[in-house]
Parts: structure tokens; C-alpha cells; sequence
């Protein structure tokens, strides 16, 4: 097992990431143990609890079970967490256990943060995408029809358990979700943390084919590399004032595709590849990088079998982007490339999108 520690030393918060390929069935004592044996309820997904109910053996009366998809990421369903936590008595020093994927980690976790102005929380991802993304770092939220994620709060979990085992039955889709956030971090791996030397394009080159078949002790190690460079970031910036933002490479306009899609048609993986694709071509506008650099990065993402997604008309474009909780002012910000694993933030004037825009 592979034991990190995430440390928000402002607030003097400390709490472990645990990995590991150890058979699920001895996840709920761990989880237990963790919670020192209080009062809690569980929240999980409906499609894991079909695959793993029985084999995570926790009370059916203690189980609350969420139907899958973005759109339940929504402020009936967290309603619905809160009512079932008052319901079954849970004191401020009990806990809420979240199993599932980034939808079950995020709502939860916003319930968490409000239920009696904060209860412990325990993330259980199922996905690959919770696994390098949303269960480490203490963002929650909700959506709501304007916007992704404008409804939430940070909030640490007490611990995050990962199970490479679960992604054996995840999903081509699913995993391939996870992969477009694992592609990210070689993209911005050196501004991460500046003092490592950047190998995880390289990682995901070389080892393009085990990751594909699932290799679960490659899985293991490209899992705990994300992890190592997301800590990095969180630790020095816990609530996106600066450093943190450059997580978000990719999202400005991947959250256009999400929420022009209705979260319907496309993983956020995948619109976050399209993101990707969309800032790579307005860093080159900008002379920011090179045609090489661009193109290695493209290359990289058609070697993971990402394709180019729907376009939308630029005045549905910008809209949307001006909605966006990372528009200020009229002023659309952008994480794009500056160098070789190296991203910066960057300002745009709506006149100016409007120009990079496809007519």
C-alpha cells in the first residue's frame, strides 16, 4: 500500500491518501477503523453498489444510493443526503462516507461541509477520475443549469481511500474520462512542482499500453504520480487564490462543451481533452509556444484514441464562458502552455475570444 498526506498547514489540516490493490471486501474495516467505529451513513453510487453492495457488506439501513450521471449532481440530491443524515442522528462528530465517482464525491462532500457547519468526510473514488482528481483537494460542490460547479465549498476529507481494483469493472467510457485529467498533468507537471524533473509525458508515452489494458501495478504508479503533483499544488494553495488555477488547464472551455451538452453527451474527461486541444491553439495565437510543442502534445492525445468533439456557434461559446465562475468583469481567463510541461493564466477581453472564434 501506498500511504501519501495531504498537509493545509494555514489551517492545520492534515489527512492520508491511501492506494492500494488490496481485495475490497477489507475496505469497510479500514474505513471503519479510520472513523473510529462512530455513527456515520454512506452515500454511493448506484451503479457500485450494484457491483460491490455485497462485498462492502455496510448496513442497507445506513446506505443511501445515488443514481449515476452529472446532471444528479444537483441541489435535489443534495437535499436528499442532508434529510438522510438528520434521519438517521449523525452528531457533528460522526461521519459522512462518499463511494463512488467524481458526482458522488462532490455532492457528498458539499453536504458534508454544511451538514451542522461541517462534518468528517471519507472519500471512497471508484473512477480513475476521482482517483487522480476530485477526491484529493477538498473542492465540492453542485451544479445548476447556468454553470458547472458554481454551488460549493472547499472542504478536506478526513481520508480518501483508492482501490486500483475498482477500475477493473469501470467502463471504456468511464476510463477513458479519467485518462483526459491524467493527460493534463503532464501538461502542467513542472509547474506543479518546479523542482522535479518532468517525465510524466514520457511515463504516459511508454507506457500508453499497459495503461489501456488496465496493468494494475502501472495503474498503481500512474495513480500515486498524479496524486503527488496535485498534493503539491493544494498544499501551497488550498483554495485556488494562485497556484491552484493551474489545475483547471483545459477547463475554461471544457466546461463550454459540458454545459452546452447538458453533461449529456460527452465525458468531463473528454471535454477537458477538448479544452486542451482549444488552448493549445490559442497559446500559438499568442506566440507562447512552438508548432513542435503543440503538435507533441496533440500527438499524445490522439495516441489515447481522444477525437475532436462538437463545435458550437462562438456566440454560444462566449456566452457561456462569461458565466463561468472564472470570468470576471468581462474578463475570461485562460490556463494555457508558456513551455515544455509548463502552463501560466492568462486574460482575455471578450473582443478577443470572439476573434480566435471560428466565424
Amino acid at each position: 500500500m501506498v500511504s501519501l498526506s495531504v498537509k493545509i498547514k494555514e489551517e492545520e489540516i492534515s489527512y492520508p491518501i491511501y492506494i492500494n490493490n488490496s481485495d475490497i471486501c477489507n475496505l469497510k474495516k479500514s474505513i471503519m477503523d479510520e472513523i473510529e467505529y462512530k455513527n456515520f451513513i454512506v452515500v454511493i453510487s448506484k451503479k457500485v453498489y450494484k457491483l460491490y453492495g455485497k462485498i462492502l457488506d455496510f448496513p442497507k439501513d445506513r446506505i443511501l444510493v445515488l443514481p449515476d450521471g452529472e446532471k444528479e449532481k444537483n441541489f435535489k440530491n443534495y437535499r436528499k443526503i442532508l434529510d438522510f443524515a438528520l434521519s438517521k442522528k449523525l452528531k457533528r462528530e460522526d461521519a459522512i462516507i462518499a463511494i463512488g465517482g467524481g458526482v458522488v464525491g462532490d455532492i457528498t462532500g458539499f453536504a458534508a461541509s454544511s451538514y451542522m457547519r461541517g462534518i468528517s468526510f471519507i472519500q471512497v473514488p471508484t473512477t480513475l477520475l476521482a482517483d487522480v482528481d476530485s477526491s484529493v483537494g477538498g473542492k465540492t460542490a453542485i451544479n445548476t443549469p447556468l454553470g458547472k460547479n458554481l454551488i460549493g465549498a472547499f472542504y478536506q476529507p478526513k481520508a480518501v481511500f483508492v482501490n486500483v481494483n475498482f477500475l477493473k469493472t469501470l467502463d471504456d467510457k468511464q476510463f477513458k474520462s479519467g485518462l483526459g485529467e491524467v493527460i493534463k498533468y503532464g501538461f502542467i507537471e513542472k509547474s506543479c512542482n518546479p523542482d522535479c524533473e518532468a517525465g510524466f509525458i514520457s511515463f504516459l508515452s511508454e507506457n500508453r499500453e499497459k495503461i489501456l489494458d488496465r496493468d494494475v501495478l502501472t495503474l498503481k504508479t500512474l495513480i500515486k504520480m498524479c496524486v503527488e503533483l496535485k498534493i503539491a499544488v493544494v498544499q501551497k494553495d488550498e483554495k485556488e487564490s494562485g497556484l491552484r488555477k493551474i489545475l483547471n488547464y483545459g477547463h475554461t472551455y471544457g466546461h463550454v462543451v459540458e454545459t452546452l451538452t447538458n453533461y449529456k453527451k460527452y465525458t468531463h474527461g473528454e471535454c477537458v481533452v477538448d479544452g486542451i486541444i482549444f488552448a493549445l491553439g490559442l497559446a500559438l495565437s499568442r506566440n507562447l509556444i512552438d508548432k513542435e510543442y503543440k503538435f507533441l502534445c496533440e500527438d499524445l492525445v490522439k495516441n489515447f484514441g481522444y477525437q475532436p468533439l462538437l463545435k458550437f456557434r462562438r456566440e454560444k461559446v462566449l456566452n457561456t464562458m462569461t458565466n463561468d465562475k472564472k470570468s470576471l468583469n468581462g474578463v475570461i481567463k485562460f490556463i494555457l502552455p508558456v513551455a515544455y510541461a509548463q502552463v501560466g493564466e492568462f486574460d482575455f477581453s471578450e473582443e478577443e475570444i470572439l476573434e480566435y472564434l471560428p466565424a
